[in-house]
């Protein structure tokens, strides 16, 4: 009977002990208002104090381009779906690289680079930001996107996070992609060739579909696009569309760029001696799978987004003479809360100890009429139809891109927020109202940019 009771004691001494650490790392969701909240507050005194735009001296275009590949040298870790628990790839479909577009106006010297990655990891990002301290062209006028493919190469992400969806950390990895980002920009910035450029916007509704809540949700249907024509008779473009890179499915283990490898190879062979894709508002957004097979389908969806492509009609007219400005800015958030149920969510501190911190910035880069805004996270195409107009009334063609080199998780429309769903459950980590947040966050930019 003394033993029982001394068994039943400790028992009841390890369930409170567990009931300490689960009550230390886990909360209930802070549903305060986001304009009642210091992050807003912090945000709207940053922007505030950014110097206003001003395209009163724009200079003589110049632009080079070029490409660094990454492909590993055997199989390693894949980056994408969850479920492969970063498991490696087997065969090589297709290469991957970075691709760099440096576009000079004799005033300001800026950068674009897009990558066959998920994302542009922030571990990479990191290790930029210090390598360039002093470089020509400064991590801060380097404008990053990925054509975020789900068969890419892993290696890059840390904590639990990293071990799901790129597999283990590799330092290596981190090296070489930074390395490679380096050597692309340097590549380009020697290559500088008098130019003009022209914004292009196509229409494209049959290889998009809201994969969150289907019918009922809305698309971002636009394929933006930048053309450069170069006094030495070479063109570049540079497209981005919303459709989610998962044409290729989780049990394919083969390494691969998805759809934008077969989009930009196909333009390069037939119109354009330089391509580049960055993936647009993603979040929500999935692509149309017709075909066979993974890559019959991959080939459609690409042929499918390339026919809008080409048949679009200019936006604008070619300009030789451009004003350029880039901005960067730390995105201030709520404290991270991702769910583990629909009602109760870890705590920051621990939310960080799992998955890791690093700065949140957005980017923009103006080009005359053009602005580019990068998110840190797979923003919701849902959200951009109305800043799309919104811009437009301020004389600007806006196209916003995911993956600028930090990560946030999903942000989609925030009437879906309280859903048990993949997007708005699993992959939402700071709270309601970011929807409404960072498309605020975005027309400030604009405003501040017209």
């Amino acid at each position: 009977m003394k033993i029982l009771k001394i068994l039943l004691s400790i028992l009841g001494i390890i369930l409170g002990l567990l009931l300490v650490m689960v009550a230390t790392m886990v909360t209930t969701m802070d549903k305060t208002p986001y304009k009642d909240m210091p992050y807003y507050s912090e945000w709207k005194a940053s922007i505030a104090a950014q110097e206003p735009y001003s395209a009163a001296s724009p200079g003589a275009l110049q632009v080079g381009w070029a490409k660094v590949n990454i492909t590993p040298e055997g199989p390693m870790s894949m980056a994408g779906y969850g479920n492969r628990h970063g498991k490696p790839y087997t065969v090589v479909h297709d290469s991957l690289f970075i691709r760099t577009m440096v576009i000079d106006n004799g005033g300001e010297q800026v950068a674009i680079v897009t990558g066959d990655l998920l994302i542009i990891p922030p571990t990479v990002s990191k290790a930029l930001e210090v390598r360039m301290k002093g470089h020509k062209i400064p991590y801060e006028r380097v404008y990053f996107g990925a054509t975020h493919s789900h068969n890419s190469l892993g290696g890059w992400g840390t904590g639990i996070s990293g071990l799901f969806f790129s597999g283990a950390y590799d330092q290596a990895v981190v090296d070489r992609l930074a390395d490679a980002v380096l050597e692309s920009i340097d590549k380009a910035s020697t290559q500088l060739v008098p130019s003009a450029i022209r914004y292009s916007e196509a229409i494209d509704t049959v290889d998009i579909r809201n994969r969150l809540v289907g019918e009922e949700g809305g698309i971002d249907p636009e394929v933006r696009s930048i053309i450069v024509a170069r006094a030495d008779g070479q063109q570049a473009i540079l497209s981005s569309y919303a459709a989610h890179s998962t044409v290729i499915q989780s049990k394919n283990m083969v390494l691969s760029r998805d759809y934008p490898g077969v989009l930009v190879d196909s333009l390069e062979r037939g119109h354009y001696d330089f391509a580049m894709y960055m993936a647009g508002a993603v979040g929500s957004m999935g692509p149309i799978e017709k075909g066979r097979d993974d890559f019959d389908e991959m080939k459609n969806q690409a042929y499918g987004v390339q026919k809008a492509i080409l048949q679009a009609d200019t936006l604008s007219s070619a300009d030789s003479l451009v004003g350029i400005r880039s901005l960067m800015l730390p995105l201030p958030l709520r404290q991270p809360s991702p769910r583990l149920t629909m009602g109760l969510v870890l705590r920051p501190w621990a939310f960080k100890k799992a998955f890791g911190a690093f700065p949140i910035y957005v980017k923009a880069l103006r080009i005359g009429g053009l602005l580019l805004v990068g998110m840190p996270c797979d923003f919701s195409g849902e959200l951009v139809p109305g800043l799309d107009a919104y811009a437009k009334t301020k004389g600007l063609n806006l196209m916003v891109t995911s993956f600028n080199g930090g990560y946030i998780g999903y942000i989609t429309h925030d009437k879906y927020f309280d859903r048990d769903l993949y997007e708005t459950k699993t992959m939402s980590w700071y709270g309601p109202y970011n929807g409404a947040y960072l498309q605020e966050v975005i027309k400030d930019i604009i405003d501040k940019l017209s």
